[in-house]
């Protein structure tokens, strides 16, 4: 399955071959299709020619959705060795619009996945790898109507985003998502940001020594001799964490003790825990997109356990948890109405055009987990078992798609300075 057609993704035109993005290989992974296959084919044609930079890109997708990270990420060096710039071309010709989009050399989950949102449009996107050392932009960077700025926040894109933010204050054509907007979104920065919006309820995050949390877990100190006035129930992850990697509720000292045994990051967050269990014992997870301040429902995930991920809360298999997802999007005017308050104010304070939450309801309001900009919002699931989604789904696209046509005409209208 291509973007434009229902070839595999190993099939090759004369030439290089066509760019595929992600979209294709998430929605196969989505409908449980084998990737196995297609990744070895288009690793024995790599092997045959290794000069098709289209080629390795798509193969280390490939590999990165088999999870084989530290293949993918080899392989994707030698296409961006080759060149920093791959075109998906819209699948709605002619296209209305040209978007150059900046993104992070990584694996699947550092980059805002706009192509998966954007699926079925009539938008170019022009990809370009941002150099994570020296000059973020080494290469030419090709004619567009508009740039999008992807690149998520990590260790390694940090001094990028910081190097890009005053060249693209001037830049000739619009930016979207500036890069100050994404260095807000770290936890601990984030959670400083939010801190008081109304209707907003974001525990505090803090990043702490390994070290400072020692003398807690061997009982010398309690934990409020470390974080004044807090207490047992928190949160603690790796900085670098991500999608519940080595993410854990820690109960005492005790619980501590065996975390900082087996997790051995010099750097973590920690934050306290809110339990927002519903009355039923269950914990419900909504992912809402932001499109220009704009509210749109993603998914809502109900699970037994606290740490609430998609694909985990077995929302494939239960037909009454799809059901509630159903009212969830179904409702979802009244769910934007009951926060719109807090739903306005994050985007503005964290100064992002498009931005993704994951949150709770409780008696406060919003309960936030998570600011980021490189979420995956898509309408790839099975149709047969969520006929509900892509109509709510499409909404957010459509959202989109105005939004940055929106903006490049804008700027074509404004007077030259």
């Amino acid at each position: 399955m291509t973007p434009s057609s229902q070839a595999s993704p190993a099939a090759s035109a004369q030439g290089h071959t066509p760019f595929y993005g992600l979209a294709p290989f998430l929605r196969m992974n989505l409908a449980a299709a084998d990737i196995g296959p297609i990744t070895q084919q288009m690793l024995e044609q790599a092997q045959q020619g290794g000069d098709d930079p289209n080629l390795l890109m798509n193969l280390a997708t490939a590999l990165f959705c088999l999870e084989k990270q530290d293949t993918g990420l080899a392989v994707q060096g030698l296409a961006l060795a080759l060149t920093r710039r791959y075109f998906l071309p819209a699948l709605r010709q002619p296209a209305c619009l040209r978007v150059l989009m900046l993104v992070a050399p990584g694996d699947i989950s550092v980059n805002t996945p706009l192509d998966c949102l954007l699926e079925d449009c009539d938008i170019d996107i022009e990809y370009y790898y941002v150099a994570l050392d020296g000059d973020p932009l080494p290469e030419p960077v090709p004619d567009h109507d508009l740039l999008v700025v992807g690149v998520g926040l990590f260790d390694a894109s940090r001094a990028a985003l910081e190097a890009l933010e005053p060249r693209l204050a001037a830049w000739p054509r619009p930016v979207v998502n500036p890069p100050r907007g994404i260095l807000n979104t770290a936890r601990n920065t984030a959670s400083d940001l939010l801190q008081g919006l109304d209707g907003v309820v974001m525990p505090p995050t803090r990043n702490i020594a390994r070290a400072d949390l020692l003398p807690a877990a061997t009982g010398d100190s309690g934990l409020g001799a470390v974080l004044p006035g807090w207490d047992y129930p928190v949160i603690l992850r790796p900085l670098g964490s991500h999608a519940g990697h080595d993410l854990e509720k820690i109960e005492d000292s005790g619980a501590l003790v065996d975390y900082l045994v087996r997790v051995r990051d010099e750097q973590l967050f920690i934050s306290p825990f809110v339990d927002y269990s519903g009355p039923d014992g269950l914990f419900r997870k909504f992912r809402i997109a932001l499109v220009d301040g704009q509210p749109f429902a993603s998914h809502m995930a109900v699970s037994s356990r606290w740490m609430v991920h998609y694909v985990n809360a077995q929302m494939y298999e239960d037909a009454a948890k799809r059901e509630e997802e159903a009212a969830f999007m179904a409702n979802f005017a009244d769910f934007a109405a009951r926060h719109r308050t807090a739903l306005e104010a994050i985007p503005r304070r964290v100064g992002l055009d498009y931005v993704c939450i994951d949150c709770a309801e409780v008696a406060g309001g919003l309960l936030v987990f998570e600011v980021d900009h490189a979420m995956v919002v898509h309408a790839m699931d099975p149709v047969d078992m969520f006929p509900y989604k892509p109509e709510t789904i499409f909404r957010a696209r459509d959202a989109m798609r105005d939004y940055l046509v929106r903006r490049a005409a804008e700027a074509l209208a404004a007077p030259s300075r």
